[in-house]
């Protein structure tokens, strides 16, 4: 189940950057509050425009330059960071550069990992600009938990399977989920790299709760730590292209859950999943233009 390698205690943060703007030297001022430990910063960048990864890079000793030659997506730009550490990184932090850590913040992500041996991801409370706790630790999504929430989830925020997958009345207290969300997480590399890090296929969207799933099955858990608190101002370099963004999310909603019902038998589930998922896309993408 473990990873043959054998890492040290080292602490990096690996952010994928796609022209992420004046975001980012925020994050940056706000991590350095987040713990007193040494941290290298891996920009993992899928093509910027504007500048700003590398004028960041050459202006802090900390902070790394990688292009990673192409537009490879979330998960994908993160597994071209990871692969940029040496054998001392144990201990990575995948997040996007749209966050604000709280003082502290990082250390209790690292306190609670002493706390939880077993723990592959560990993620943190997140909160909206507006103060509003987001459900960024989930039960995965089954079939049944999925289909509601899809048909339902717009019209019916309050219905019971968008509450069930959103564990909406869970205590916020530190316990265990089916995944994490993938704005912010602190990974056991030992645990990342046992399952081969992010499904690549993914380009945007559920390539967290793909990771989650599959740290699950490999015996590793998925722990939320609300004493460890960001603030998410959301959606900086996607903001440009929501059409895009909202048929990535229905593509990979799709593999998915695909995925997890292969063969012959699941043929006609796998068709009426696609049928579905395409039409709800078309209809939203129609909808955010007008």
């Amino acid at each position: 189940m473990t990873d043959a390698r054998t890492y040290g205690d080292e602490l990096a943060v690996v952010i994928v950057t796609y022209s992420p703007g004046e975001t980012l030297e925020r994050f940056l001022d706000t991590l350095d509050k987040a713990t007193e430990r040494p941290v290298r910063v891996v920009l993992a960048d899928n093509g910027s425009t504007d500048g700003v990864p590398e004028r960041v890079a050459a202006e802090r000793a900390n902070v790394d330059f990688v292009p990673t030659g192409g537009n490879l997506g979330y998960g994908g730009g993160v597994n071209r960071g990871v692969a940029e550490l040496g054998d001392e990184y144990g201990w990575v932090v995948i997040a996007n550069a749209d966050l604000e850590w709280r003082a502290g913040a990082l250390d209790e992500l690292l306190a609670a990992a002493d706390r939880w041996p077993r723990a592959g991801a560990l993620g943190p409370l997140i909160r909206e600009p507006s103060g509003e706790v987001y459900p960024s630790a989930r039960l995965l999504p089954s079939l049944g938990r999925g289909a509601g929430h899809a048909v339902f989830g717009k019209v019916w925020p309050g219905n019971p399977w968008t509450r069930a997958y959103r564990q909406s009345e869970a205590a916020v207290t530190e316990r265990t989920a089916g995944w994490l969300s993938g704005s912010c997480q602190l990974l056991r590399r030992e645990a990342f790299d046992s399952v081969h890090g992010f499904d690549p296929r993914y380009f945007m969207y559920f390539e967290d709760v793909d990771l989650g799933d599959r740290l699950g099955r490999a015996g590793w858990l998925n722990v939320y730590v609300p004493s460890a608190e960001i603030m998410h101002i959301g959606g900086h370099s996607t903001s440009k292209s929501s059409a895009r963004m909202l048929a990535e999310h229905h593509t990979s909603a799709y593999r998915y859950l695909a995925d997890r019902h292969r063969g012959p038998a699941w043929a006609p589930v796998r068709l009426a999943l696609k049928l579905a998922l395409t039409a709800r896309a078309k209809i939203e993408i129609r909808g955010s233009r007008t």
